[in-house]
C-alpha cells in the first residue's frame, strides 16, 4: 500500500507540472487573442492572467486531486471506515 500511495504522489506531482505548463501556454494563448482583438489594457492583462490561470488551476487541479485520491488508496480507507460503520 505504502508503494502505491508513493507512486500516486509521483504522479500526482507530475500531473501537477502539466498543469501549470499547460495554464501558461494558456494564459499566452489568452494575451495573444486579447492582443489581436484590439483589447489590450493593464486592467484586461491583469484579469486575463489571474482568471485564465486561477480557472485553470482549479479545475485541473481538483480533477488531479480526485485521481489522486482514488490511486493512493484514500478512498478505499474512507469506504472501509463507513462500511464498519454502518454495520454497528
Amino acid at each position: 500500500m505504502a508503494h502505491s500511495k508513493q507512486q500516486a504522489a509521483r504522479e500526482f506531482k507530475r500531473s501537477l507540472k502539466w498543469i501549470v505548463g499547460i495554464g501558461v501556454l494558456t494564459v499566452i494563448g489568452a494575451l495573444i487573442y486579447l492582443n489581436a482583438m484590439g483589447a489590450w489594457s493593464v486592467h484586461a492583462v491583469i484579469a486575463t492572467v489571474l482568471g485564465v490561470f486561477i480557472s485553470m488551476l482549479l479545475g485541473c487541479g481538483l480533477f488531479a486531486l480526485a485521481f489522486f485520491s482514488d490511486k493512493s488508496g484514500h478512498d478505499d480507507d474512507v469506504t472501509n471506515a463507513t462500511s464498519h460503520h454502518r454495520d454497528s
